[in-house]
């Protein structure tokens, strides 16, 4: 397999703090996203390495197998679980081949459930399944169906795929177990254990998440945060509002647009979104426009400085 190189895909260090992942994960999801690269397949291909990698980085068991294992930390979480199980050491393979048949035994009846030998009791096999789903944000506000193909075990210790329906509920929450019956590994009997999903609901380019609230930022000139406005605000659902800028609106501002956020727990209607105003300073001014600054501050007793105006 290719080693991916997760952190050189967000440009952090191997020391990165889940602050500084989740801020390069932002900064780049709103440089590459296919809404800001419409028809560019280059980008559409960085943003999907990119989610890729914060998914990973973002989870600190994920992260810790990726350190690990490299590219191959997908395939030891089963390994791994099996030597808990099995009570087996793992300090040295010495120890573990050591202790002879035993403990090979051990292994791989917590691994795939099965007998190496008539002489052992067979121990149950913990055939439960748990795997993280990334929803987006459109899926939390209106749920939905996802099909997914999982790789899972068989007591002949073969890894079989298998294609899954999931049903993702309305206002399903970040971390968020859902449990999908008889969908896990199969035990040594035939009889299935149970799959559940970790939810990890994508922030999105355009959006930050607080609970049930959304936030999101709007950029408008000086003349209209100062006379003025309305603005287009894209909405979770993916449309957009039009929204009424006051006069006088200073930068930093927020507006509050009430049960346009996502659905609440217990389906009790809907938080709200944050608008965030960023005012934009104008820049390259003409001579006239130099004239119409110095009339305003004459105007309003202000004395800039000769430096302060091109």
């Amino acid at each position: 397999m290719e080693f991916k190189d997760y952190y050189q895909t967000l440009g952090v260090p191997r020391n990165a703090s889940p602050d500084d992942i989740k801020s390069a994960y932002r900064r780049l999801a709103r440089r590459y996203h296919p809404d800001v690269n419409p028809d560019d397949p280059a980008a559409e291909a960085k943003f999907k390495e990119i989610n890729e990698a914060h998914e990973v980085l973002s989870d600190p068991e994920k992260r810790q197998q990726y350190d690990r294992f490299g590219s191959n930390w997908r395939r030891t979480g089963s390994f791994d679980e099996a030597f808990r199980q099995s009570g087996v050491r793992m300090d040295g393979f010495g120890d573990f081949f050591g202790g002879g048949a035993s403990g090979f035994s051990d292994f791989f009846e917590a691994l795939f459930g099965g007998r190496a030998g008539p002489q052992r009791a067979q121990r149950p096999q913990q055939a439960n399944v748990e795997e993280t789903l990334q929803v987006s944000l459109p899926e939390v506000l209106n749920g939905g169906r996802r099909a997914l193909t999982m790789r899972v075990p068989s007591p002949d210790g073969r890894v079989r795929q298998r294609r899954i329906d999931v049903t993702i509920p309305k206002g399903v929450r970040d971390g968020q177990r859902l449990r999908v019956a008889g969908e896990g590994a199969v035990r040594a009997d035939g009889s299935r254990g149970d799959l559940f999903l970790r939810i990890r609901v994508e922030d999105g380019s355009a959006f930050t998440r607080n609970g049930d609230d959304l936030a999101t930022e709007v950029s408008i000139g000086l003349s209209e945060a100062m006379l003025g406005a309305q603005v287009e605000v894209p909405t979770a659902s993916g449309s957009s509002l039009t929204v009424r800028v006051p006069a006088e609106t200073q930068h930093g501002s927020r507006l509050r647009l009430r049960g346009q956020g996502l659905p609440r727990a217990g389906g009790d209607g809907r938080g709200d979104m944050l608008v965030r105003i960023l005012v934009r300073l104008p820049r390259n001014l003409s001579s006239r426009e130099q004239d119409l600054f110095r009339e305003l501050a004459r105007i309003r007793g202000e004395v800039p400085t000769p430096t302060a105006v091109n």
